[in-house]
């Protein structure tokens, strides 16, 4: 027995030698002999753990991770990953459901909403010099959580004119957040509606009932932010390094124009449900070099380009690895209505009723979208029955009638007219615009110029503050759901009052339209606050009726679709409604084979 006990632990100390060679070296086998006897004792070398690594593509330079400056949908993925809301919108049903906040009520009267806040949500910064996630703490050490200040101070910050936030009228709806950010005299952002009621607890009074109100409190704008960072570092609080969050991951790193990288939170509460370690991401514009790299396997999910949808398809593995669904998301080209010569109604209806949708969709996208006759997708609350024909029909001949009777009454020519169309840079958007410039010039008989600027650049120049010597006389943009209601696409996106209004209609900066175009924008107001499911989808209907056929605003071109390259180890989600959520992907790292 004192043998068998000498030789047992005389195994252990040897097999304890062996594992620690292991760490250091090759070595794996040691024999000795005790005893009289051979033993021969091999250690499995300890395996360092690899991270699980997501490649993907943004597909362009994100303007801004300021959660209260976006506005495009490469910035509010990115917040989208850094940032919790107070609610979140489901990917597969489109459900709002709780995140930051745990529940919500609302009084009798639908104008308060109460959200009762979790209060383990942690403020991190990752740490440039030692590759780690550092909680935070306030200068008397103790840790910070998010809490309901946290969420006032960024309600107000957006609303407030001195942020200069694109997108501060979706919170309109919140009382006087639409006089404080147009500088009302005698209103100042301590009248906004948000109040915090204590660190758990955040009030919203709204302007009038909107039972959509629980979607938007889910979107960026409204996220909280790190009010004692923001003041100590200003515009450059959002570089890595600085920047302090609270979502699933952190900004590690931001070549700007080049690549943008995250890892996993390991603070958050729910970080052992987030499977993926790292995201690398690539900022290639060119969806033919994305889809190459990713051909090559140096992304795991990208765009497929339509030139390459026929190819695909025909193959019976890359077919697989391709999806195509409807996704929430518009296509449209906007006529800047206050700018010649598309400040007449005849020339708006004549350039829309000469583009032939179908035809756009058959030879240059070829993803099976659907063309449209007015603004919102199928899915969207309120929007028209597409029996209804709302819209202007393709018809050459009726074009060319609008346009000679405004030729003539100007007493110019074809030749005369001096037209440029302008797209984000992109190759899908070029051999869209190259078709469309194409259809203008044969069935009208019209050159138009194309031209395109890098995404940054683009969206300054469409907005509607830019002079209207240097905004283009149409552009190329796309509108996909915040959430999944009628007031988010016409009201917010085109009502000339409160609304984004990049389409210029009525007028801005003292340059009008032909006409104040005001019966569309009583209508959206009204919608907005009408309580009647019924009414409001009358409403809306007519509203839809007005800019697409009668103001002939805008050319709605068609309903998207996703067109995506997945490959068969990654498991993710393609959200019609909702910002995708990269930390609900997962990756079969066996199956990747690294």
């Amino acid at each position: 027995m004192k043998n068998k006990s000498l030789m047992l632990m005389a195994l252990l100390l040897i097999a304890s030698m062996v594992m620690t060679a292991c760490g250091t070296s090759a070595v794996e086998t040691v024999v000795v002999e005790i005893g009289g006897e051979t033993v021969v004792v091999t250690a499995t070398p300890e395996i360092p753990y690899e991270p699980v690594v997501l490649y993907r593509n943004l597909g362009a330079e994100p303007p801004t991770a300021d959660p209260a400056l976006a506005t495009d949908t490469t910035s509010v993925e990115v917040d989208g990953q850094m940032f919790m809301g107070l609610t979140t919108i489901d990917q597969v049903s489109s459900e709002v459901l709780p995140f930051l906040a745990t529940d919500w009520s609302i009084s009798a009267d639908g104008l308060t909403w109460t959200f009762n806040m979790r209060s383990d949500i942690p403020w991190v910064k990752y740490n440039t010099a030692t590759g780690e996630v550092d909680l935070v703490y306030d200068a008397d050490g103790n840790q910070r959580f998010v809490n309901a200040y946290d969420v006032e101070y960024a309600v107000k910050r957006t609303i407030n004119p001195d942020t200069a936030s694109d997108y501060s009228y979706v919170l309109y709806i919140v009382k006087n957040a639409q006089a404080v950010n147009e500088g009302e005299e005698g209103v100042t952002v301590d009248d906004i509606g948000v109040k915090a009621l204590d660190d758990v607890t955040v009030e919203f009074t709204l302007e009038s009932p909107a039972g959509f109100f629980g979607a938007i409190a889910s979107m960026w704008i409204a996220s909280p932010v790190p009010q004692w960072t923001i003041e100590a570092a200003g515009d450059k609080w959002t570089e890595p390094g600085t920047i302090v969050t609270n979502g699933p991951y952190v900004m590690t790193e931001w070549v700007h124009g080049s690549e943008l990288n995250m890892m996993k939170n390991p603070h958050w509460p729910e970080a052992d449900t987030v499977q993926i370690d790292e995201i690398r991401n690539v900022m290639i514009v060119e969806a033919s070099t994305a889809f190459a790299m990713y051909e090559n396997g140096e992304l795991d999910t990208t765009a497929l380009p339509s030139p390459e949808v026929d190819r695909i398809t025909a193959d019976p593995v890359l077919s697989a690895e391709y999806y195509q669904a409807p996704v929430a998301c518009s296509y449209y080209y906007g006529f800047v209505n206050n700018k010649e010569p598309f400040d007449d109604v005849r020339m708006r209806q004549a350039f829309s009723m000469s583009v032939d949708k179908q035809s756009v969709i058959d030879n240059v996208l070829k993803g099976g979208q659907v063309p449209a006759g007015f603004f919102a997708p199928p899915g969207i609350f309120g929007r028209p029955d597409d029996d209804l024909g709302i819209g202007l029909d393709y018809d050459i001949a009726a074009a060319n009638a609008l346009l000679d009777e405004y030729l003539a009454e100007k007493g110019i020519t074809r030749e005369d007219l001096d037209i440029t169309l302008m797209h984000n840079t992109s190759e899908g958007h070029a051999n869209i615009a190259a078709a469309i410039q194409q259809m203008w010039l044969d069935n009208l008989g019209v050159q138009v110029n194309v031209e395109n600027q890098e995404w940054g650049v683009y969206l300054d120049t469409v907005g509607k503050d830019t002079p209207i010597e240097e905004v283009p006389n149409i552009f190329r943009m796309g509108w996909c759901a915040d959430y999944a209601d009628e007031n988010n696409w016409v009201y917010e996106v085109f009502n000339s009052d409160a609304g984004a209004n990049r389409l210029r209609r009525g007028c801005v900066d003292d340059v009008c339209a032909e006409v104040e175009l005001k019966e569309f924008d009583i209508i959206t107001e009204q919608a907005k606050a009408e309580q009647d499911p019924a009414v409001r989808k009358e409403l809306y209907t007519e509203a839809e009726r007005l800019l697409s056929e009668v103001e002939a605003a805008y050319i709605p071109i068609y309903f998207y679709t996703s067109m995506t390259m997945t490959k068969p180890y990654l498991t993710r989600y393609y959200p019609s409604v909702a910002t995708p959520a990269w930390y609900l992907w997962t990756i079969d790292t066996d199956a990747r084979g690294y």
